[in-house]
């Protein structure tokens, strides 16, 4: 098992799922989920994922969201949100888009 166990609001799953169908999308699926990886295997303090506080949302019960990069200096970058617990040695993932 990891350091981490990862969860997925139901919109976080059906953005994954829907990158994964996208077969011209492949190189950002494995991105994305080379990201989720690192999160659960290494946690959010890789130095990779470029994780930081991400001020304009908040979690499923008003919790701090963080943001982490699948992918950087890139058009359009993929970028996964995710916020502590909701119990101990779990991350929730809230959202998985691409960067404005």
């Amino acid at each position: 098992m990891g350091q981490f166990q990862l969860r997925f609001t139901e919109p976080a799953q059906e953005a994954l799922v829907a990158l994964g169908r996208n077969t011209g999308a492949l190189k950002r699926l494995k991105a994305v989920q080379k990201t989720l990886g690192l999160l659960e295997r290494t946690g959010p303090r890789h130095p990779s994922l470029h994780t930081h506080k991400y001020s304009k949302l908040s979690g499923p019960n008003g919790e701090e969201i963080f943001e982490a990069y699948a992918e950087n200096r890139t058009p359009g970058a993929f970028r996964v949100f995710w916020c502590y617990g909701p119990n101990k040695g779990e991350l929730t993932i809230v959202a998985i888009t691409p960067h404005p």
